[in-house]
């Protein structure tokens, strides 16, 4: 059946799909892959703690997910991460690049180690865990889709009053990661399109963890005046992007960066 006789409920489907989520257990990881499970897909979480990636897999709805323990910033790993995973699973058809291990400095204080180390984690990690999906996706000559969770901080400035006066930071090192993560995002697409692997970024605006919103107090009222549907974003609200740039819904979307802020960029 072609593309256009499909019902849009199947366009979304993931069903007989297999999705790689890394940082799969936090504030907005943890939602991406129970979105990406919801759609049908067996989706592999991983996190630093293998224990807790097991307990996360099996609280998803479905069956046949998979945790493991993965460190994403250890970058001689992935090449035998990829192939237990495909020896496990039997293919990878989704990747959801969302794991993120960066210092929060100060803009005065910020180190040539604090750059290296986000770097070498969202960017760095990021391509080399993307090419080696890919190879194998070109090797099996199958399409596939590659998601990078990038951050309206890569596309625009923060407001230094949103943050004057208080611990909350806006790090140098953040916006420059998250940047490079948004143009890698259109090369890789530009160049592994002719394997019919698609290339997207995801770009969330203001969505604090409940510990920083509890915890710096006047610091969420600044946001929420930047934003001109008025408050934080929810978790749960990625859930539909990131199923649209997984599935066939998504089919004719690459080399883009998706912000989902609010608003937030639009003026």
């Amino acid at each position: 059946m072609s593309t256009d006789e499909r019902s849009v409920i199947d366009l979304f489907s993931l069903q007989g799909k297999v999705a790689v989520v890394t940082g799969a257990c936090g504030w907005l990881g943890s939602a991406m892959s129970r979105a990406l499970a919801e759609a049908g897909a067996q989706v592999v979480v991983t996190s630093r703690d293998g224990g807790q990636a097991a307990e996360f897999a099996a609280t998803l709805p479905g069956d046949g997910h998979l945790g493991l323990g993965f460190s994403q910033g250890d970058t001689d790993t992935i090449p035998g991460f990829v192939s237990e995973v495909v020896e496990r699973m039997g293919k990878i058809d989704v990747l959801v690049n969302n794991a993120y291990g960066g210092t929060a400095p100060d803009i005065d204080n910020a180190t040539a180690e604090d750059f290296n180390q986000a770097y070498h984690v969202g960017v760095t990690a990021y391509f080399l865990l993307a090419r080696d999906v890919m190879l194998h996706l070109r090797e099996q000559q199958r399409p596939g889709s590659i998601i990078n969770i990038a951050s309206m901080y890569g596309v625009v400035a923060s407001y230094p009053s949103a943050y004057e006066g208080l611990s909350a930071g806006s790090p140098p090192n953040y916006h420059a990661l998250k940047g490079g993560v948004v143009h890698l995002t259109r090369h890789l697409a530009a160049y592994w399109a002719k394997y019919n692997i698609r290339v997207n970024a995801i770009a969330p605006g203001p969505f604090p963890k409940p510990e920083v919103r509890d915890s710096v107090e006047g610091f969420i009222p600044r946001l929420e005046e930047k934003v001109p549907l008025g408050r934080m974003g929810r978790p749960e609200e990625l859930k539909g992007a990131v199923v649209l740039l997984a599935s066939d819904a998504g089919s004719y979307i690459t080399g883009q960066n998706l912000l989902v802020d609010g608003g937030w960029t639009a003026w």
